[in-house]
């Protein structure tokens, strides 16, 4: 069934087999194309293989499966800062941090493609709420201090 191959790809996953991590999550999503944790968990597969037009498909079906999780939203983010497409990565920052206020990892992320915008003052107030959630980010201590926080 789909969630025992959802399973066996996330054991394989961990273990750095990500081709048949990848043809286990193939057989979960053919088994339940809504099987949202197999297309998040393979997105993240293609995405460590800079396969980031994949790892979008993958992020944008799981984020519209589960809209109020943060997780898919920040992974595509992820994948479009690696394409230099910013403003579609601030634009599902923006959402990320809508969905989880408390994910430090989203606001350090929403201020680093802020700042590669150009938006200091977006960028700042990004990097100053992570530093409250997670005091030892060093990402967002950095990214503080280079746009004069």
């Amino acid at each position: 069934d789909a969630k025992t191959h959802t399973a066996r790809g996330q054991s394989l996953a961990r273990a750095l087999k990500t081709e048949e991590a990848l043809a286990e999550f193939d057989q979960a999503i053919a088994l339940d194309p809504y099987n949202t944790q197999a297309l998040y968990e393979r997105g993240l597969i293609y995405q460590g293989q800079n396969q980031h037009l994949q790892a979008i498909e993958d992020f944008t079906a799981a984020s519209g499966l589960a809209p109020q999780r943060v997780e898919p939203l920040l992974a595509r983010a992820n994948s479009y800062l690696a394409l230099d497409k910013v403003k579609e990565a601030t634009s599902d920052l923006d959402e990320a941090v809508q969905a989880d206020p408390n994910s430090a990892a989203a606001w350090t992320a929403r201020g680093q493609a802020y700042e590669r915008l150009g938006d200091k003052a977006k960028a700042n107030t990004s990097y100053a709420r992570a530093i409250a959630l997670r005091p030892k980010d060093d990402a967002a201590r950095a990214g503080l201090a280079r746009t004069g926080g």
